[in-house]
């Protein structure tokens, strides 16, 4: 499960985030370009490849995407609870 006290500091505010790659507890973006290439309208990557959510989704669509590309990560870097930290 993402850690939400180790939120990337460029997700946009939401229900949903990535967590920071230097999360200590394993759950850390290890920028595998899963979720910002199979949803690019919600996730983007910073300079150094880790993903971010730069959209929050709103329809039922939306959100099924976004919970698709969570159930695919390889660490479990994305969350879908509490409030983006920026």
């Amino acid at each position: 499960m993402a850690n939400p006290k180790k939120k990337h500091t460029l997700n946009i505010a939401g229900k949903w985030y990535c967590t920071d790659p230097d999360d200590e507890d394993g759950e850390g973006c290890i920028a595998c370009n899963v979720c910002y290439t199979g949803a690019p309208d919600f996730f983007a990557e910073d300079d150094y490849g880790n993903a971010y959510v730069k959209k929050q989704p709103t329809t039922p669509e939306e959100i099924e995407l976004c919970q698709e590309q969570s159930d695919m990560c390889p660490v479990c870097s994305i969350g879908d609870n509490g409030i983006a930290s920026n």
